[in-house]
Formats: C-alpha cells, sequence, structure tokens
C-alpha cells in the first residue's frame, strides 16, 4: 500500500519540481471525520495555527461537526473575519497589539465575530490603553490553567494562565463583569499535557504518560466543572472551549465543556504518530529532490531543514515517509541546504527522485512554503495559497 501511495504522489505532482508541499484530501477529510466521532457531539473549533491554510480551513468548516476557529493571533482572526471565513472566531492567546485592537473596536461586525483572550486585569489595561476608556464593548474569554499540580512545587503542562483556581476565575469574573468596555462571554482551557503529549511510547515510559494523564485529567474534570459553576454566577457563558487533538475523548466526556478544539489531527503531522487512542492519516507531506549520491546507501536531498518548535531534540525534526525504509544522518539530521537519508531505500533512489517528509508538527509546514498542492489519488486537484501564499504571517 506505501509504494502504490508514493507512486500517487509522484504521479500527481509529476509536472511540479520539488520542494513542494502536498494534502492529501481522502487522508484530510478522513481525519476531519475521526476528529468529530473522537468529539463525541460536541463541535469542533478549528485551531487555525495547524492549518494556516485558508482553503483548508473552510474545508473543514464545511463539513458537519466543526463550528468557528480558535485563532492564534488577534491579527489572523480579523483578516479571516474580513475573508469571510467565519464570523465565530476567538483568539486563543492575549493580545497586546494596539494597531488590532483599534481595527477591531472601529468594525461592529468584527466586535460581534471575534472574542479576544485574557487571564488577568493587565489585558484590559492593555485594551484601554490601545482604545481609550470609553470604547465599544469587547467580547473576552477567561482562560483557565489545565494543567497538572500533584505536589506544591510541581507543574506538569503548558507555562500558560495564573487562574487555577475556582476563586481565582471568579475574583477576575467579577471584575471584568465591573469594567466598563467588556462582556465575559466564555472560558477557555488548553490540557496540553494530556493533549500534546504522545501516549503510546513503549516501556516504563509509555506506561507513566498514560498514568499521569488519566489522573490529570479526572482532576481537571471536576476542577473545570466547579470553575464553570462559579464564573456561569457572575456572567451567562456562551461557550466552554477545551481540549486539543490529543485529548477529544477526555475532554468531551465533561459535562461542563460545550466544545472541543482541534487542529493538528487534521493533518496528521509526525510528533501525532505517537498516541494510542487514535492515529491521524498523514495529510500534509513535503517533497524533498535528491541532489546527491554521495555513497551506495546515502541519497542527499535538497533543503529540509524544516525544524518544529518546542524543546529542541530529535522528535522536531521531519520524518522521512516515502519511500519507506529511509532514516535522517545523525550527525546531519535536516539541513537548511542539505538533508542525507540513509537506509536501504536509498540504493533505488537515483538524481531528481523525491522523498516525502512529513513535518514534525502541524501548520508550521505552512511557513516554510507558499502554496499547497491539493492531492486527490494520483491527480492535483488544485494549488491554493498558505498564509504566506497570501502574503500573511502572524507568527
Amino acid at each position: 500500500m506505501t509504494s502504490v501511495n508514493a507512486t500517487a504522489y509522484d504521479v500527481a505532482t509529476k509536472d511540479l519540481d520539488p520542494p513542494l508541499a502536498i494534502v492529501d484530501l481522502a487522508a484530510f477529510d478522513a481525519n476531519a471525520d475521526e476528529l468529530v466521532r473522537r468529539a463525541a457531539g460536541l463541535p469542533v473549533r478549528v485551531a487555525s495555527k495547524s492549518v494556516r491554510c485558508r482553503h483548508l480551513l473552510e474545508r473543514a468548516l464545511a463539513r458537519y461537526g466543526f463550528a468557528g476557529v480558535l485563532s492564534y493571533s488577534l491579527a489572523e482572526a480579523l483578516w479571516l473575519f474580513e475573508q469571510g471565513t467565519t464570523d465565530d472566531l476567538v483568539v486563543a492567546y492575549p493580545t497586546v497589539d494596539h494597531g488590532a485592537l483599534r481595527r477591531l473596536a472601529a468594525d461592529d461586525a468584527a466586535r460581534a465575530a471575534i472574542t479576544i483572550m485574557i487571564d488577568s486585569t493587565a489585558h484590559l489595561d492593555v485594551v484601554d490603553a490601545a482604545l481609550g476608556s470609553h470604547h465599544p464593548e469587547i467580547r473576552v474569554c477567561l482562560e483557565l490553567d489545565a494543567s497538572w499540580r500533584p505536589l506544591p512545587g510541581l507543574h506538569v503542562g503548558a507555562r500558560r494562565s495564573p487562574v487555577f483556581t475556582s476563586r481565582q476565575a471568579v475574583d477576575l469574573a467579577r471584575k471584568v463583569a465591573a469594567r466598563p468596555g467588556f462582556r465575559l462571554v466564555g472560558l477557555m482551557a488548553y490540557e496540553g499535557q494530556i493533549a500534546g503529549i504522545p501516549d503510546g511510547a513503549p516501556g516504563v515510559r509509555g506506561e507513566v504518560i498514560r498514568w499521569m494523564q488519566r489522573r490529570s485529567a479526572t482532576e481537571l474534570a471536576a476542577r473545570r466543572a466547579a470553575v464553570v459553576d462559579a464564573v456561569r454566577a457572575v456572567a451567562p457563558l456562551e461557550f466552554v472551549n477545551g481540549g486539543g487533538t490529543g485529548s477529544l475523548e477526555t475532554t468531551s466526556a465533561e459535562r461542563s465543556v460545550t466544545e472541543v478544539a482541534a487542529g493538528s489531527g487534521l493533518t496528521g503531522p509526525a510528533l501525532f504518530a505517537g498516541y494510542s487512542r487514535f492515529r491521524p492519516k498523514p495529510a500534509a507531506l513535503f517533497a524533498l529532490p535528491v541532489v546527491h549520491r554521495p555513497a551506495r546507501l546515502i541519497a542527499t536531498l535538497y533543503s529540509g531543514g524544516y525544524v518544529a518548535s518546542g524543546q529542541a531534540g530529535p522528535s522536531r525534526l521531519p520524518t522521512p515517509y516515502l519511500p519507506t525504509g529511509l532514516r535522517l544522518l545523525g550527525v546531519e539530521g535536516a539541513g537548511e541546504v542539505q538533508t542525507p537519508v540513509t537506509g536501504a531505500a536509498a540504493e533505488q533512489l537515483r538524481l531528481g527522485d523525491r522523498v516525502w517528509f512529513r513535518h514534525a508538527k502541524a501548520g508550521e509546514l505552512a511557513e516554510r512554503f507558499t502554496h499547497y498542492h491539493l492531492v486527490q489519488g494520483d491527480r492535483v486537484e488544485c494549488t491554493v495559497p498558505t498564509y504566506r501564499g497570501e502574503g500573511q504571517s502572524f507568527g
């Protein structure tokens, strides 16, 4: 099956010069269906950071079970709204962008569609500083820290919001409610230690991760429910967002959550091959051409140093995918101008042949390419711009 896929991708892109990037639409759609199934009836808000291609965002939003976008900057949310992608946008990260805030305040329709994130009154101060004290009403969402803290001083999860307890959440909610120019409409919590850490590692490491995730999910479900109940006594929340691609099953089971967020599961990056609960199909791939044959079992490819963000290490490097049987060289890895691969399959590679890779993380591949070629079987259905291809960069 793998060799058939490799041939199909090669045939589909035979008239295109690599480096190039594709999205396998059959895999993308199958992954979308799987996200909806795992969400168990809750709407899936698309995390745009993990897609960064307007055409693909709109393809997902057109499918049953998806609703709204979780954007990663206010400028991006404004652009997506102006392009007509959606009128339901939550900005996942607090903004200190004065220019974007002024654009938001000046557009009544955008203010009705876009919700910004806060975790302290300091974020409200930023808005007031940008807009003045008498500004139009801005929709805000309170971010709850979803990390696991089993012991004093032990923090497992992303370092995000300082709001951890019901008391802290209610205190902030009351301050928002008393502040002119703001309306609290939502609550969000991202459990990165469950959603973002693969649990399928063999041996003791995998057992420890799964144990941690079970304990964390149990603790968070009770704490999030208590926070939501307490905050709802202050403000009638329109939504409670939680989860991520890796935690849809546990998050959607919580009574207090009204929607889940996911994005990486649509394109199936390499880091998501290590989950036990699900395994998305590789949908986003990139091809590099062979330009050197320095040894019988080594082929050197042009470019390829598309290293993912996060803790530096081998897991952040791209992974050779097709043909099977290739791996990176430990002494070189993936480089800006060349990427050597080795393995039995390397012997058959010739100058100009393609090697297909999976990026370690979703979305970041779109920062390297201006266009995605959308493949159906052995043909390119169409070519669409990424954010970069539309002249947009929100990093």
